[in-house]
């Protein structure tokens, strides 16, 4: 299959493929000397709504029975699992899972905690002290905490 790439500069039907999850397409890289476009993968959109379609399924905000280390128990082994596969190449792709998961906790803690009714952006988990406290309790909180807390190309 020919794709079109810095190095094969003809016209090219296709421009990218999906294989195993991933899109493959041309990217801008960093060389020795400038930008070049590369031909690499990157989570395709095709897995990031059937992740996103599988925390939906999960169904955290009537879960109000749970407290967060349940929800951490519950959701980690998934989360971490998405985040080693897709995480290999781009892991600037899985922001949306930190985003989709993020969304549906604020929800759960909208609906367990009356004082947050009318306040979302409180419930939000970057808001609170929680993060920098405990840190890891969520698979997906481990991506955006600062690098200082974890060594380079860690899955």
């Amino acid at each position: 299959m020919y794709c079109q790439d810095t190095k094969r500069r003809g016209e090219a039907e296709q421009t990218s493929f999906d294989f195993l999850g991933y899109t493959f397409r041309g990217r801008r890289a960093k060389g020795k000397h400038a930008y070049f476009v590369n031909f690499s993968p990157a989570m395709s959109p095709k897995a990031q709504k059937a992740i996103g379609q599988r925390v939906r399924g999960w169904h955290l905000r009537r879960r109000t029975g749970s407290d967060l280390s349940r929800l951490a128990e519950d959701i980690n082994p998934q989360a971490r699992s998405w985040i080693n596969y897709y995480g290999a190449f781009y892991r600037s792709e899985l922001n949306f899972l930190v985003r989709r998961i993020n969304a549906h906790l604020i929800r759960w803690a909208v609906h367990k905690f009356k004082r947050l009714r009318d306040k979302p952006t409180r419930a939000w988990p970057g808001s609170t002290p929680l993060v920098q406290r405990e840190p890891r309790l969520f698979a997906h909180w481990w991506l955006v905490s600062s690098p200082n807390d974890r060594p380079v190309g860690a899955g």
